[in-house]
């Protein structure tokens, strides 16, 4: 029997929601303890609670509330003092089977039992055999434990592999979920740097898409927070499983080991899990060509931040202009605007796993060259394109960016486009930079420029010039192309709102040649 002093412990071992010992005892900020999926299921149904009851998340046993839903911590040591009254109650209770199986008489003949009845499952005598099992299938006891005993390590070294299954899983998740942070954050200071510049009149705007952002995340976020309860609640059950399957085959009796065999839970397979897709272009797509229109109209004339354009040359006459949407800012002059985009150069180089077979790199990577016929020799690797372009290997995000290039004539598009576009052929075009919503492109004709974006054509009247910059402002969502000469030329803008990395690309026609100019 029981002292006082162990019966008063075990009560304090007691979840005071289920009333059982704890089952991965977890400690509230209060002090208090409970099962950790009991507590959880107390706070899902006080979410849930309906309009004017009692809301928040509150402990069920001091009734103090918590502002935000705490972090559910396993409290190790309690766990421990749980698992050893555990054991110890289940060493007592297999104590009395024990002496009570060492004698243990058949209940209906009071004959010892020494065999066992696989049609009735259950141990026989040798009366029994005769009269009611006789045409029963009956085997000794060793060999109906080593049959079960054979499906008990199956099922463990089943459960070893669901395990690793889901702690591999619950690495993607955690994957995931930095991911689709570091995406939102991203993807939130580009609409708020694009907003800054916008006047008062569209604050509200930018605070319904930011809304919207961390909107979206917070689902994506939560789903992923109960996917990952979901595999650890199925994770600590197999857990549980395997010491209570652990526990039988040590079990030294046979027949107090097919006694307890079906007592033990069968191993339950964990719920599906819920998918979670996290989009960053859908998020803002549906407001995202008007940011994009509304940024040409009232940020194009904002050059000392945004596109910089070189004062007309003195003896020309004053360059009239539109009245701006809001107030200009004075132009760098012609030496500061270059010398400040030379401030973010970058060093470009060709990558030659996409170069089109027509297309021959220098050794270092630095030049491009369209010969006229012959095909390139180099080993087949990677995805190369099929129109006549090539990428370069940096990609940029975040920041300001800025490279020149040198090309040979006309006939040649440089721009830049996300990682995915795409290495077929479009139909009827020559190229595919411009085509679509992922890539931005300046074509230089002999006569004209035309900048390509979305499958449109912008003509652009403007000297031809064989320098050429590339200014990436990736925060405002600004891309701009320069002519350089005797003074740096504007020569286009566009503002976009960009969710990926840019790669510069190039398109050349046959005998062009585009040579990419490094500094120190």
């Amino acid at each position: 029997m029981a002292s006082p002093v162990s019966q008063k412990l075990e009560e304090k071992l007691v979840c005071s929601i289920c009333l059982e010992l704890f089952s991965v005892p977890v400690t509230l900020p209060c002090g208090h303890n409970f099962c950790k999926r009991c507590i959880r299921d107390h706070w899902h149904k006080q979410e849930r609670a309906p309009a004017g009851a009692e809301t928040g998340y509150t402990c069920p046993e001091c009734r103090r509330g918590f502002e935000r839903c705490p972090e559910l911590e396993k409290n190790v040591t309690l766990g421990s003092v749980v698992e050893l009254a555990r054991e110890r109650g289940e060493r007592g209770s297999g104590t009395g089977r024990c002496e009570v199986a060492q004698g243990a008489l058949c209940p209906q003949h009071g004959r010892p039992l020494e065999l066992y009845c696989q049609d009735e499952r259950r141990c026989i005598c040798c009366v029994c055999t005769v009269r009611q099992c006789q045409r029963h299938r009956r085997v000794l006891f060793e060999e109906e434990r080593s049959k079960k005993q054979t499906f008990l390590k199956e099922t463990l070294e089943k459960a070893q592999e669901e395990s690793e299954r889901i702690e591999q899983a619950m690495q993607e998740l955690e994957e995931q979920t930095r991911s689709i942070k570091e995406s939102s954050e991203e993807l939130k200071s580009g609409v708020q740097s694009k907003f800054a510049h916008l006047r008062k009149a569209l604050e509200d705007s930018q605070c319904q898409m930011v809304a919207r952002i961390e909107e979206k995340q917070v689902v994506a976020l939560g789903r992923l927070e109960e996917n990952w309860s979901l595999l650890k609640d199925s994770l600590d059950a197999l857990g549980q499983h395997r010491e209570r399957a652990q526990s039988l085959l040590a079990c030294p009796d046979h027949r107090t080991f097919l006694q307890e065999f079906p007592l033990l839970p069968p191993l339950e397979t964990p719920e599906s899990l819920v998918p979670v897709k996290f989009d960053v272009a859908c998020v803002i797509k549906p407001s995202s060509e008007i940011l994009t229109d509304i940024s040409r109209l009232l940020l194009e004339e904002l050059p000392a931040s945004l596109a910089p354009k070189a004062p007309s040359p003195a003896g020309q006459g004053p360059v009239h202009l539109q009245e701006p949407a809001v107030k200009v800012v004075t132009p760098l002059p012609k030496c500061q605007l270059r010398a400040e985009l030379l401030k973010d150069h970058r060093n470009l180089t060709f990558d030659p796993e996409t170069a089109n077979k027509y297309l021959e790199l220098s050794r270092g990577d630095r030049k491009a060259k369209h010969g006229p016929s012959a095909v390139c020799r180099r080993q087949e690797q990677g995805t190369p394109f099929e129109p006549w372009q090539v990428l370069c290997t940096q990609g940029y995000g975040p920041g300001h960016h800025y490279w020149e290039v040198k090309i040979s004539s006309h006939s040649v598009i440089l721009g830049v486009t996300y990682r995915g576009l795409p290495r077929q052929q479009q139909q009827g075009h020559k190229f595919n930079i411009g085509m679509d919503s992922g890539s931005w492109g300046l074509q230089v004709r002999e006569d004209c420029y035309l900048a390509w974006h979305k499958g449109q054509a912008e003509k652009i009247r403007e000297q031809l010039y064989k320098n050429l910059g590339v200014s990436l402002d990736y925060g405002k969502g600004l891309l701009s192309f320069y002519g350089l000469g005797e003074r740096t030329q504007l020569i286009h803008s566009f503002h976009d709102v960009f969710t990926e990395p840019l790669y510069p690309v190039f398109w050349l026609c046959e005998g062009r040649v585009v040579t990419l100019c490094h500094r120190d």
